[in-house]
């Protein structure tokens, strides 16, 4: 027997899938491209910058994702809000989901919802507190034409040290694809090591 509905559920539409993926994108390249002209160092991450990886191995690979991460250091902040307002967003400071304490964001004016703002993730920090090793900097980064994107080495160590549900299922599309193997095990510490080993070792399950 199948369980009550927690939610009403409308038709199947590409057109609604279709337009999900667009919003997502272009919040990233209006948020992106407000940094760029208020000269603030960032980079874009998580799952917006697993994806971007994967596309450039195979396309037909990448996950969709509605999250908008990005990488800031925690000096320029003043300075992304001045330049993200200018565009149009609005700062908020919210709890942290599944965390103590709170996060920046930024909503896609008033009506706004956080699950769809710009995600700030402060460079050179640990975002929790049990994270084995801290965020990457800004500078490991590089450009993508339309965006700043952070580099792949340092996405796996963020992934690696995050290492929740969604990250061991970004680090497996690395993998997939390629991108993420043994050659990589060297180049961690010990710890991220290890639960990169775990990641290859349950790739095919």
């Amino acid at each position: 027997m199948m369980p009550a509905m927690l939610a009403t559920l409308g038709p199947v539409s590409w057109t609604r899938m279709s337009d999900a993926v667009d919003s997502v994108r272009r919040r990233l390249l209006a948020a992106s491209s407000a940094l760029q002209a208020a000269h603030v160092p960032y980079a874009v991450v998580g799952g917006n910058a697993v994806a971007a990886w994967v596309s450039r191995t195979d396309e037909a690979a990448v996950r969709n994702t509605r999250d908008v991460d990005i990488l800031l250091q925690r000096e320029d902040l003043p300075a992304a809000i001045a330049g993200l307002e200018k565009a149009g967003f609005i700062h908020r400071r919210v709890a942290s989901l599944g965390q103590t304490g709170t996060m920046d964001v930024f909503l896609e004016g008033p009506e706004g919802k956080v699950r769809d703002a710009i995600h700030i993730v402060f460079a050179a920090e640990k975002t929790r507190p049990e994270q084995p090793e801290p965020n990457a900097t800004v500078e490991e980064s590089e450009d993508a034409g339309a965006f700043r994107l952070i580099s792949l080495e340092a996405l796996v160590r963020m992934k690696l040290s995050a290492f929740r549900d969604k990250d061991r299922v970004h680090l497996r599309d690395l993998a997939s694809v390629g991108l993420l193997d043994e050659s990589s095990l060297p180049r961690l510490s010990p710890v991220l090591a290890l639960r990169l080993r775990e990641i290859l070792d349950t790739l095919d399950e």
